[in-house]
C-alpha cells in the first residue's frame, strides 16, 4: 500500500478541526499529521512536519490564512495547500489562488469533493470548483484597479466628492475625477453607487475598512 497522504489542518476553531479531523480520518489514505489555530502555528508546523497537503482556513484571527500561505510558500514551492473557507469573494478567490494556493474550496463542500480535491492536489493538480474557477477566468478578462484606484473607491463608499477626493490623495480635482471615470468603467458601474456595491462584491472592500 502507497504511503498515506498526510495532511495538516489549519483553523481557529477546534470544533472545525475535530469534524474534518473525523471526516477525512474515515479515507484509508490518508492521515492528519497535525493541527493549527492561527497562521503563526501553521507555519511552524508546516516547517516541523512537511504534509503532504495544507487545509487552511482563510479568515483567522491576527495574522490571516492569506498571510501564512505566502509564508508556507516563501519556505517551500512545493507546498501544497488548500483554502477551506466560507467567502466565495472573488478578491479572495483571486488572492489565494495567485499566492500559490492550489485549491480553493468552501466549507460546504461534500466529502467526497473534499477527498477529491486532495488527491488531485497531491498530484500536482489545482482544485478549484467550477463556478469559481469561471469567476477567475472573468477577471483575468477584466483590468484590475491600480492601488490609487482602490483608495479612490474606498473614498467613494464614504460619499466623497471629487474635491474632496482630491484633497484626501493631494492631487487635483481633475484628477480625482478622472480616477473615478477610471473605477466606474472598470468596475463595469454606471455610477458612485454602484462601483461601491460591486466593490464590496467582488472583496475590493471590506465591511470593516476605514
Amino acid at each position: 500500500m502507497k504511503n498515506p497522504i498526510r495532511l495538516l489542518l489549519v483553523d481557529d476553531h477546534l470544533v472545525v478541526r475535530m469534524g474534518l479531523a473525523a471526516v477525512l480520518g474515515l479515507e484509508p489514505d490518508f492521515v492528519v499529521a497535525g493541527e493549527a489555530e492561527d497562521a503563526e502555528s501553521a507555519v511552524a508546523q508546516f516547517h516541523l512536519l512537511a504534509p503532504d497537503v495544507t487545509l487552511l482556513d482563510l479568515r483567522m484571527p491576527g495574522a490571516s490564512g492569506l498571510e501564512a500561505l505566502r509564508r508556507i510558500r516563501a519556505e517551500s514551492r512545493e507546498a501544497r495547500v488548500i483554502m477551506l473557507t466560507t467567502s466565495e469573494l472573488e478578491e479572495d478567490v483571486f488572492q489565494a489562488i495567485e499566492a500559490g494556493a492550489a485549491g480553493y474550496l468552501l466549507k460546504t463542500a461534500q466529502r467526497a469533493e473534499l477527498a477529491g480535491a486532495i488527491r488531485q492536489v497531491q498530484a500536482g493538480g489545482r482544485a478549484v470548483p467550477a463556478p469559481l474557477e469561471a469567476r477567475l477566468v472573468e477577471r483575468a478578462q477584466r483590468r484590475s484597479l491600480s492601488p490609487r484606484e482602490l483608495e479612490v473607491l474606498d473614498y467613494l463608499r464614504r460619499g466623497l466628492s471629487n474635491k474632496d477626493i482630491g484633497l484626501g490623495l493631494g492631487v487635483t480635482e481633475h484628477t480625482a475625477k478622472a480616477h473615478v471615470k477610471a473605477i466606474l468603467a472598470k468596475l463595469e458601474a454606471a455610477d458612485r453607487a454602484e462601483a461601491v456595491a460591486n466593490g464590496f462584491q467582488r472583496g475590493l472592500l471590506q465591511l470593516d475598512a476605514r
